[in-house]
């Protein structure tokens, strides 16, 4: 394993400019990212955060939901050489001093004011912290506090610096190996401490191939990310294996909308607990009580036929013409 995230982000944008790389849901209305304007954002972001003084080996925590900006900020932070640390979103500000502290963190970049709000309330805990950068401006815009600037004054001063020195971000990629660190996630902390844990590019990257491999996926997933990028898991799916097999992934407008931008998308590939899938059959179980009677029999009829014939399918296995068109069909409805 010799390649990293930032260089397979650079293939993905050398060899399909056009093609979409991230969604986000605005205001009900999908936006789309293509790789070649994200490796675009993601030098201005990587020559922004450079200018500002964030070095090889560093770290940059990002706290927030799942947002393209959010992905570009790892990825620019990985650029340099750097570690990004994401952290839950949903946490308490006491909760996030530990971490901070522990990974001395002078860096970060969030999502909205609510995470400004924490950073800010526990600053005097955290004395390394000497930047934040959010990504909505809503509620920000009149803040004076020291430190605290949007993630457009960070691209517009990295774009200065990438006119000053083009080749800088190209080097910084170049420098970055495999075997250096990729990213910090935090343990629970329920016994104790949380405990960082650290992955390299190579140690990601090799787990997200093999699970592509297994799972025979290729550029033209469709993924919904909506599980913490705090969590490794999340992280593996959503941001290591969108890199490896250079899939779209798509970013729900918020936690409450996530029923309804999974159905506009319709992922082809999605992860999840079983909780949530538990959930889903109890929904749609509750939906067919109140259907008619042709929708309930036709219901029957396609789930007794996917238990039968369903795990042979999926496994490769030989199946019958008339079974393999009738589950067909019923895909179809």
């Amino acid at each position: 394993m010799t390649t990293t995230f930032p260089r397979l982000l650079l293939d993905h944008a050398a060899q399909r400019p056009g093609a979409a790389a991230l969604r986000e849901k605005e205001y009900g209305i999908w936006q789309t990212l293509t790789w070649g304007r994200l490796a675009e954002l993601v030098r201005h972001l990587a020559c922004g955060l450079a200018a500002a003084g964030l070095q090889r080996g560093q770290h940059l925590v990002v706290i927030g939901e799942n947002r393209p900006r959010l992905y570009a900020s790892m990825l620019a932070a990985q650029s340099l050489g750097a570690i990004p640390v994401p952290l839950y979103q949903d946490a308490a500000a006491a909760e996030f001093a530990f971490p901070l502290n522990n990974a001395e963190i002078a860096f970060a970049v969030v999502e909205d004011q609510e995470q400004v709000d924490k950073l800010v309330e526990i600053r005097e805990q955290c004395p390394r912290l000497a930047h934040i950068w959010y990504d909505d401006p809503r509620g920000l815009r009149n803040y004076n506090e020291p430190g605290v600037a949007s993630l457009d004054a960070l691209i517009a001063a990295g774009r200065e610096r990438a006119k000053e020195e083009p080749g800088f971000f190209d080097k910084a990629v170049q420098r970055t190996q495999a075997d250096d660190v990729a990213a910090m996630f935090f343990t629970s902390g329920t016994t104790g401490n949380p405990k960082g844990v650290v992955h390299t590019h190579a140690t990601l990257i090799d787990r997200a191939q093999a699970g592509a491999r297994f799972d025979k996926l290729t550029h033209d997933e469709e993924v919904l990310a909506y599980l913490p990028p705090a969590w490794i898991g999340q992280n593996i799916f959503s941001y290591a294996q969108w890199l490896a097999c250079g899939y779209v992934v798509n970013c729900p407008e918020s936690a409450s909308t996530v029923m309804i931008d999974m159905k506009e998308i319709g992922p082809s590939y999605y992860f999840a607990p079983p909780r949530i899938f538990e959930g889903l059959l109890t929904s749609v179980m509750i939906r067919m009580e109140d259907a008619g009677s042709v929708k309930r029999w036709l219901f029957h009829r396609c789930m007794a036929l996917a238990k039968r014939v369903g795990p042979a399918i999926m496994d490769g296995k030989p199946v019958s013409f008339g079974d393999r068109a009738a589950y067909a069909l019923g895909n179809f409805f």
